[in-house]
């Protein structure tokens, strides 16, 4: 019988490839994902059809409104930064950072492993291409984990709970090349910040250029759909 797992489901390329690790690895995935007042909630019906074509044994939407306490451009009336170059983003936290996301999210994963009596919760961080986030470091995982073992009645009964962080130490092309091997269909997938209301993507907020570029290095051209005029040449 396979071990469950709960996989945390964005919508977008990185989750949507460790899902398919995930499986690629036996795992019983159980997908979820949150609408949790961002602004690209587009990225749901992505999730929705990514946990289908890859053939998630669940998925659950949870809801949590983060807009209550705002501080970032994905739950606030603040404009989402645009066309920045390749060395700024790399720099500094920018503003797309949603205050203990990652920690809500991880905690929420949690619980439901404990109720699904799951010992593994893989989420797709990344530590390469991570447009500055604290919560996506390899420190910051391992130390996640260290609580939810501290923390779970799985934990101090002895069921130990592992956090995977497969895509961690990849590039975006490297996650690309790896998600087409296992199948990924990318066109079913949402990365954009700040989407038309189509759906479409915007090509110039971080995520669109770190995924545009991460497409261009693997020498391949993104299936997403983009506005007229925000997908480069």
């Amino acid at each position: 019988m396979p071990r469950k797992a709960v996989v945390l489901l964005s919508g977008g390329l990185d989750s949507a490839t460790t899902l398919a690790m995930a499986k690629a690895q036996g795992f019983e995935c159980w997908a979820l994902s949150f609408r949790y007042g961002q602004r690209h909630a587009v990225e749901l019906a992505s999730a929705a059809k990514v946990a289908g074509a890859l053939g998630a044994a669940g998925h659950r939407v949870a809801d949590i409104d983060l807009r209550a306490f705002g501080g970032s451009a994905l739950t606030a009336d603040i404009a989402v930064p645009k066309d920045r170059d390749d060395d700024t983003i790399a720099h500094g936290i920018p503003v797309t950072y949603v205050p203990a996301r990652n920690t809500i999210m991880l905690s929420f994963a949690l619980a439901w492993a404990e109720v699904l009596d799951a010992a593994d919760i893989f989420v797709g961080v990344n530590a390469v291409d991570y447009s500055g986030y604290p919560d996506c470091r390899p420190d910051y995982i391992a130390a996640f984990e260290r609580m939810a073992n501290l923390a779970t009645k799985a934990g101090v009964e002895g069921r130990r709970l592992t956090i995977h962080a497969p895509l961690i130490d990849l590039t975006k092309a490297q996650i690309i090349r790896r998600g087409l091997e296992l199948g990924v269909d990318y066109g079913l997938t949402s990365s954009c910040y700040d989407p038309d209301g189509q759906g479409r993507a915007c090509g110039r907020c971080d995520a669109c250029r770190l995924r545009l570029k991460g497409f261009a290095d693997a020498g391949l051209t993104d299936p997403a759909a983009y506005d007229i005029g925000g997908r480069p040449d």
